[in-house]
């Protein structure tokens, strides 16, 4: 699997990391994707696809739906675990090894491929939305969660990137709800749902463990804090609680779909 630099950095990061993301995880509790499930309109049994699926939490929620669920990550450790979770709760999911920026499977394959709290690592978040337009079949939809900035806050974006960029070296970028929808329109995807949402980062000692930052690079992350811009400090409520620092990180929910007359991009 021939892979480009922001590629094998994410590969290399998640198969250190890959044991933390089985149950416990964050990224277990699933309420951000059972809110959405109404708006998806799947088939009984639809197809889905999880892209990046890290622990396989989104996946797995499908499967025990009762649909027939296809786990995919770049990071060979991820999906065994991912797999072996799967199998302790007697779910039956299909694990395939691929970047998301190029996918393995014919098109129209999908009634719904799903993203979650991922594609900040990709390299080229256009030619996911492109693959993903290609293999969903028509009148599928598209989920996605992730981290993002609000449209129309430049100062404070650039300086989530650096924040994200020293936590974890593999983060690439986190992009605007306006550039996810242009992504969309522009694979021939219709979108439905734009909505950013707030949630508590409780402890920033906590958000470098998840990532094992190295010392050099948190004491920049909390010289970053201590100076962030007022455009970044309102935006994030950025504060100290009982010696903590914390803020609120915003995150994306979007949901496109397939025209049934599709014609490409």
């Amino acid at each position: 699997m021939d892979l480009d630099p922001t590629q094998r950095a994410s590969q290399e990061q998640f198969a250190r990391q890959s044991q933390h993301y089985g149950k416990g995880h964050i990224l277990q509790k699933v309420e951000d994707v059972a809110a959405v499930l109404p708006e998806l309109s799947l088939p009984h049994h639809a197809t889905v696809l999880d892209v990046a699926t890290g622990g396989g939490h989104t996946g797995m929620f499908f499967a025990r739906l009762g649909h027939q669920v296809t786990l995919s990550d770049l990071t060979p450790q991820m999906l065994e675990n991912a797999a072996r979770g799967a199998a302790e709760e007697g779910l039956k999911v299909e694990t395939r090894l691929h970047p998301a920026e190029s996918m393995p499977y014919a098109d129209g394959t999908f009634d719904l491929v799903t993203c979650r709290i991922a594609p900040h690592h990709f390299t080229s978040p256009i030619d996911f939305v492109r693959e993903t337009a290609r293999v969903l079949k028509p009148g599928g939809r598209f989920l996605l969660i992730d981290g993002t900035v609000e449209d129309g806050q430049p100062e404070a974006e650039a300086w989530a990137h650096q924040v994200e960029k020293l936590r974890d070296p593999s983060h690439h970028r986190l992009l605007s709800p306006n550039t996810w929808r242009d992504f969309c329109v522009h694979a021939g995807l219709t979108v439905e749902l734009s909505k950013v949402t707030s949630f508590l980062q409780p402890d920033l000692e906590w958000y470098f463990e998840v990532a094992a930052t190295p010392d050099y690079n948190r004491r920049q992350v909390r010289e970053l804090v201590q100076t962030a811009p007022e455009s970044a400090r309102q935006l994030f409520q950025i504060s100290t609680e009982g010696g903590k620092i914390t803020w609120w990180w915003q995150r994306l929910t979007l949901i496109a779909h397939k025209p049934r007359h599709f014609f490409g991009s």
